[in-house]
């Protein structure tokens, strides 16, 4: 019998190596945009490690507030690249990582932490480039005793997360791409890095054309001067 809400199931996909690598020079707006602007994380959830990019496979974590035993599990269970992301209902009372489990996913060679909950020895984390975003700091300790659940879909401040999903976070936040959907995100990111060099290089030069700005306020009718600006 299936035992909902205490059960660790296996990843079935990991993001491929080379698309890891590629999206290690995607910032997270570009991503953001390309996903209609409403596929992220909400902005709660800040870095709070000295410097670093986060990417990697999402291995998820569904934990009651304040319990870390599946997280423990989940560290234990991931592998070199994977980020451990951890659905502790937003609850900041305990915390669900500290020194200890910062210094074990290092050593493995982990991607980050991403925890929808509070962090504790933030001077440990501030110290290292160990990516980890979490909602807020406690010195309050966990518990271990459970129940969770591992690679199951979680939600994470208003986001679903499925196991297997890229996650990419910098200092604008976290994106999160759809295993799916890796390689055209990808794609699309790449076409708007180019449109945004040259829209920086005309701003430079001084041949930017700023006559979109007066044709979408009369599109839209705004009011100038008293004067309606609708066609």
């Amino acid at each position: 019998m299936t035992n909902i809400g205490f059960r660790i199931l296996p990843i079935q996909k990991r993001v491929e190596r080379r698309l890891i690598e590629e999206f290690q020079h995607v910032v997270t707006p570009h991503i953001s945009d390309n996903q209609n602007r409403v596929h992220a994380i909400g902005s709660s959830l800040r870095p709070y490690h000295k410097e670093g990019k986060l990417v990697g496979t999402a291995i998820t974590v569904r934990t009651r507030p304040g319990d870390n035993l599946l997280v423990h599990k989940a560290i234990d269970l991931a592998e070199r690249g994977d980020v451990i992301v951890v659905d502790a209902g937003g609850d900041t009372t305990n915390a669900i990582a500290g020194e200890i489990m910062m210094q074990l996913a290092r050593k493995k060679g982990l991607a980050g932490f991403i925890i929808d909950g509070a962090i504790r020895d933030l001077g440990a984390f501030q110290c290292h480039d160990f990516p980890v975003y979490a909602k807020g700091v406690t010195h309050r300790g966990p518990y271990k005793d459970g129940p969770g659940e591992i690679n199951v879909p979680i939600v994470v401040d208003g986001m679903v997360v499925q196991p297997g999903d890229l996650m990419v976070g910098d200092e604008d936040g976290i994106a999160v791409v759809p295993y799916d959907f890796a390689e055209e995100i990808l794609q699309k990111v790449k076409a708007q890095e180019i449109r945004e060099k040259d829209i920086l290089e005309s701003i430079d030069n001084g041949t930017i054309d700023r006559s979109w700005v007066d044709e979408t306020l009369c599109e839209k009718g705004c009011e100038v001067n008293g004067i309606s600006q609708k066609i």
